[in-house]
């Protein structure tokens, strides 16, 4: 029993993470983590993302332009784009380390103390990778606020609002924050039960051989 709330724990925390690394990948590349609409132009709204600012036309379409320098970005943007690559490199790297950590898989089944170790490995990864998820996207968030508040401004100046991509990384945060400490927490609390198989069962007969030539040296 013990065994299989382990691998349900095991299969959760990796499906939640392999879920929040895929929507990390989609939050840092897609352009709508502002949106700005004009209320003198109902038919054209703007979006801007970490690499391009698009326009949205209901006639024209979408049509995109890809920022020309990264030192003449805002710094909420330039760290953020630091941070989401971080967080992808260490996403795909935590679920690598945690795929091979996981019971299921035959792969270093006769060294538990190997397993336990990448799987402690791959859950931190992914609880870093999904706080550096949250930080650009929360700081994002906190300037879009903040200059939408801003009684400096005059109010005929269009102000940009939330994305839809914010919302994404949030989520994709979360599961990463959530599958990284389940992963942990597996390998932390629970002792891994050897799967039965030609290894275990040469493992067996050693140790029974070795207490029948312990129990015959005692009676000599």
């Amino acid at each position: 029993m013990a065994l299989v709330v382990r691998s349900v724990a095991q299969l959760a925390g990796i499906s939640l993470s392999l879920l929040g690394w895929v929507l990390s990948c989609l939050t840092n590349y897609l352009p709508q983590w502002k949106n700005l609409n004009l209320d003198l132009n109902e038919m054209e709204n703007w979006t801007m993302g970490l690499w391009q600012v698009c326009v949205v036309q209901e006639e024209g379409g979408t049509q995109c332009k890809d920022f020309e320098s990264f030192l003449a970005l805002p710094a909420e943007l330039r760290i953020s784009r630091i941070l989401m690559f971080l967080s992808n490199g260490l996403g795909l790297l935590g679920l690598l380390a945690s795929g091979f950590g996981l019971d299921c898989l035959r792969v270093g089944e006769t060294r538990p103390g190997l397993k336990k170790g990448l799987l402690i490995l791959g859950g931190t990864a992914l609880w870093a990778a999904g706080v550096a998820t949250l930080v650009p996207v929360s700081w994002v968030a906190h300037m879009t606020v903040q200059e939408f508040w801003d009684e400096t401004m005059p109010e005929i100046v269009p102000r940009w609002e939330f994305g839809e991509a914010l919302f994404l990384g949030w989520s994709a945060g979360f599961s990463l924050l959530l599958g990284g400490c389940l992963l942990n927490c597996v390998a932390c609390v629970t002792q891994a039960v050897p799967a039965p198989g030609p290894y275990a069962v040469v493992e067996t007969q050693c140790h029974r051989q070795h207490l029948e030539m312990k129990k015959a040296h005692l009676k000599v």
